[in-house]
């Protein structure tokens, strides 16, 4: 928390000292800003914010029902991993936002579109982590696994799973960022709700503070996106922690 409030400190100091520099109506005092933002917040703000998160979440549990399973065949079984990963590894390069015109095309002009084009993206990255997750995990584990007796869903639920979980949650950082902007871009075409259009339209109107006011909303729904995959992470992942910690107690000891 002290960690988050330090960097809202920092970037409101530097964008202060950017509206005075240049005293220009384009960078707006950050405190009518924060007004502005608190002022449409519940009526205007929110319906967006909602809109556009509502599509992120959506497109990345989809991409993870999809992408683990693919990702945990290609890993274990090495004639899925060459008829399935020399695809992947052609397609996860070529830049999907290319693509919103014929999915635009194909499921018309409402959510599906974007939420099938942050799926696509997302779904590589989680296919590729998932693959190398497994291929990284010694043979020795398992054959430590199954001389304890573990049967298949045993070992994906007890050695699989949490070995890789670290991995997920560090590509699902990587592709929020990326997600965001993709629906930022995507939601400037035939949208009447989302972030992206509240900026845009803001911007076409010539109304900088309520721009900048859609920029901090968009700011906002990726922190609380990242403080989401935070908690999964402490959730899912609490192991590494206390590993780290015994390491360092060891280390101070000595």
């Amino acid at each position: 928390m002290k960690r988050s409030l330090y960097g809202t400190l920092m970037i409101f100091i530097f964008w202060y000292i950017l509206h005075l520099l240049l005293q220009s109506a384009v960078i707006p005092n950050p405190a009518e800003t924060v007004i502005s933002f608190i002022s449409l917040l519940p009526k205007v703000l929110l319906p967006h914010m909602m809109a556009s998160l509502g599509r992120i979440v959506i497109a990345v549990v989809f991409s993870l029902l999809i992408g683990l399973p693919i990702g945990l065949w290609t890993g274990m079984n090495d004639k899925a991993d060459r008829l399935i990963t020399p695809v992947v590894y052609i397609l996860y390069p070529i830049p999907k936002i290319a693509f919103l015109p014929v999915l635009m095309i194909l499921f018309g002009l409402g959510n599906t579109p974007k939420i099938v084009l942050i799926s696509i993206i997302v779904v590589f990255q989680i296919i590729v982590t998932t693959r190398d997750g497994v291929k990284e995990l010694g043979k020795e584990y398992f054959y430590s696994a199954r001389s304890l007796g573990m049967n298949s869903r045993q070992l994906y639920e007890h050695l699989i799973l949490p070995a890789l979980m670290p991995k997920i949650i560090t590509a699902l950082r990587l592709t929020v960022g990326t997600s965001i902007a993709v629906l930022f871009f995507s939601e400037n075409f035939a949208a009447r709700y989302g972030i992206g259009y509240f900026i845009m339209n803001s911007w076409a109107v010539v109304n900088y503070i309520e721009m900048f006011s859609g920029i901090l909303a968009l700011s906002i729904m990726g922190l609380l996106l990242f403080k989401v995959i935070d908690i999964a992470e402490n959730r899912y992942c609490s192991w590494m922690k206390a590993g780290k910690d015994d390491i360092m107690r060891d280390a101070a000891y000595e």
